[in-house]
C-alpha cells in the first residue's frame, strides 16, 4: 500500500488545526486507499504540547491513518541515530542545522522529510498551524485530494485528470513532482500595515525581494502581487492545471512534494528568516519538473502574538533577514533557471551537486548589495516611525551580524545539501517510528 506523510510542524497552540488536519488525513486514506502518516512535529512549550497530546489521544480512529506526535527530544533522538548511521562529516554541526535553537522554517520541514523517509513514505504534504480550510456546502475542501491524485505519476497520465494542460509536451514523460495551491485571506507576510502607513515605503521595502534586473512594469506587478496569494475569492469549484508551476502561485502551507525531490535536496536551514522554506518550489520550476496547480486554497490568518511588541520585533527581524537572503537566493535561482534541464541527470533525477555548487558560489557575492539593502530598510522604517523606527535601531545595532548570518546561512545550506543524500539513506535503518 502506498504510504504518504501529511505533516504539521508547529511551535504554537493549534488544537483546532490538529483536529482539522487529522480529518484531511482520513479523507485521503478513505478516498485513495493509501496509508496516511499524520506527522506533528511539535516545538511548543510543555503546557501547549500537553494539550496537543490530549487532542491527539482524542482523535477518532480512522482506517489507514497513523498519527506520530514528536516533541523536540524525540526528533533529536531520531536525528542523532540517523546521523550516526549516515557517516556524514561534522554530525553535530548538521544536527544543529536540522534542529536549531532558533526558529527555522526550512529546518522543521527538513525534519519532516527525513521522518517521512524513515517511515517509507512516497510523498510529503505540508500544512501550517496558522491556517484553516475553506468550505463548500458545509464540508471542508482538502488540498490533499489533488495531491494524492497526481503526485509521482507520469505527467501524460495525469493530463486527463485536470481541468487544463499547459505543460511543455517535452516534459510529458516526467513525473508530477509537486502539487500545490495558494492561500486566501491575510497576506502570508505581515506587511499590510506598512502598505497602509505609506504605499511608497511599501514599494521600496517589498521591492528589495525582487531581482534587480526585473523590467520596470514586471517589477511593479510583482510588488503588487507579492505575499497576497489568491486574494479573497471563496472556493466554488475545482480548477486544476498541469503545468510548470510558478513559485508565485503556491504557498508552503498548501504543498505536496514527491520524494524524488526532497530525497535529493533539502530546504535551507536558515534561522529567523521568513520565506526560507520556498527553495524546492523554485527548484521544481527551474528544472522543468511537472506540477499541478489547484485552487483548493488554504485560509491564512495571523496570530495575535506577532502583533505584540515582542512578537512584532521578532517578526521584523525575520523579514529583514529574508530581504538580505534574497540577494543570495535570487543569484541561485538565476543559475538554476539558466541550467534548466541540466539540473536533471540522465535518469531524470535532480543533480544535488549542481544545486550545492550554485548555493556555494552565491556566498561570493559582493556584500555591498546587502549593505545597501539595510540602508533602504533603515530609511524606510524611520520614515514610518513608532515601532518601525525602534526596529530600525535594532537593525542598525545588529547590522554586521545580520549581514554575516545571511551569507553564513548559504554556506550552511550548501553543507547540508552535501550531507543530505547519505542522511536520507541512513534514515531507513532507524527503528522505533513505524
Amino acid at each position: 500500500m502506498r504510504r504518504v506523510c501529511l505533516t504539521l510542524p508547529t511551535d504554537r497552540a493549534c488544537a483546532d488545526t490538529i483536529a482539522a488536519v487529522a480529518e484531511e488525513a482520513a479523507h485521503g486514506a478513505s478516498h485513495f486507499g493509501v496509508e496516511v502518516r499524520l506527522l506533528i512535529l511539535d516545538s511548543s512549550d510543555a503546557a501547549v504540547r500537553a494539550r496537543h497530546r490530549a487532542v491527539v489521544r482524542a482523535l477518532p480512529p480512522a482506517p489507514g491513518v497513523v498519527v506520530h506526535h514528536l516533541d523536540e527530544d524525540e526528533q533529536r533522538a531520531f536525528l542523532r541515530a540517523s546521523l550516526a548511521a549516515s557517516g556524514v562529516a561534522e554530525p553535530e554541526r548538521v544536527l544543529g542545522l536540522l534542529l536549531p535553537d532558533r526558529v527555522s522554517y526550512g529546518a522543521c520541514t527538513d525534519r519532516a522529510f527525513l521522518v517521512a523517509e524513515a517511515l517509507g513514505c512516497a510523498s510529503v504534504h505540508r500544512r501550517d498551524s496558522d491556517s484553516r480550510y475553506q468550505y463548500l456546502d458545509g464540508k471542508p475542501v482538502f488540498p490533499l485530494h489533488h495531491e494524492l491524485a497526481s503526485l509521482g505519476r507520469r505527467a501524460a497520465d495525469v493530463a486527463g485528470l485536470v481541468t487544463r494542460g499547459r505543460l511543455d509536451p517535452a516534459c510529458a514523460d516526467r513525473p508530477v513532482s509537486m502539487v500545490g495551491g495558494s492561500f486566501v485571506g491575510e497576506m502570508s507576510v505581515d506587511v499590510e500595515e506598512i502598505h497602509r502607513l505609506d504605499p511608497a515605503v511599501y514599494r521600496d521595502v517589498i521591492g528589495l525581494s525582487i531581482p534587480d534586473d526585473t523590467p520596470g512594469i514586471w517589477r511593479a506587478n510583482l510588488i503588487q502581487e507579492s505575499f497576497r496569494g489568491a486574494g479573497t475569492a471563496a472556493f466554488t469549484a475545482d480548477r486544476t492545471t498541469l503545468t510548470s508551476v510558478s513559485p508565485m502561485r503556491v504557498d508552503m502551507c498548501n504543498i505536496g512534494f514527491d520524494r524524488e525531490v526532497y530525497g535529493r535536496v533539502p530546504l535551507p536551514p536558515a534561522t529567523d528568516t521568513i520565506g526560507s522554506d520556498y527553495f524546492l518550489i523554485h527548484l521544481v520550476y527551474d528544472a522543468r519538473l511537472p506540477g499541478v496547480l489547484h485552487n483548493r486554497h488554504i485560509v491564512n490568518y495571523h496570530t495575535g502574538e506577532r502583533r505584540s511588541d515582542q512578537g512584532f520585533l521578532a517578526y521584523q527581524l525575520r523579514l529583514a533577514k529574508y530581504l538580505l537572503s534574497t540577494a543570495y537566493f535570487n543569484a541561485v535561482y538565476a543559475r538554476m533557471a539558466a541550467a534548466g534541464d541540466a539540473l536533471l541527470d540522465e535518469a531524470g533525477h535532480v543533480r544535488a551537486s549542481a544545486v550545492a555548487a550554485f548555493v556555494r558560489d552565491s556566498t561570493g557575492l559582493d556584500p555591498a548589495e546587502n549593505v545597501a539593502r539595510l540602508d533602504v530598510l533603515d530609511r524606510s522604517y524611520r520614515k514610518l516611525g513608532g515601532r518601525y523606527a525602534e526596529a530600525a535601531d535594532v537593525f542598525a545595532a545588529r547590522a554586521g551580524r545580520l549581514l554575516d548570518e545571511a551569507r553564513q546561512d548559504m554556506e550552511e545550506f550548501a553543507l547540508l545539501i552535501d550531507a543530505w543524500e547519505p542522511l536520507v539513506r541512513a534514515t531507513h535503518s532507524v527503528k522505533g517510528l513505524a
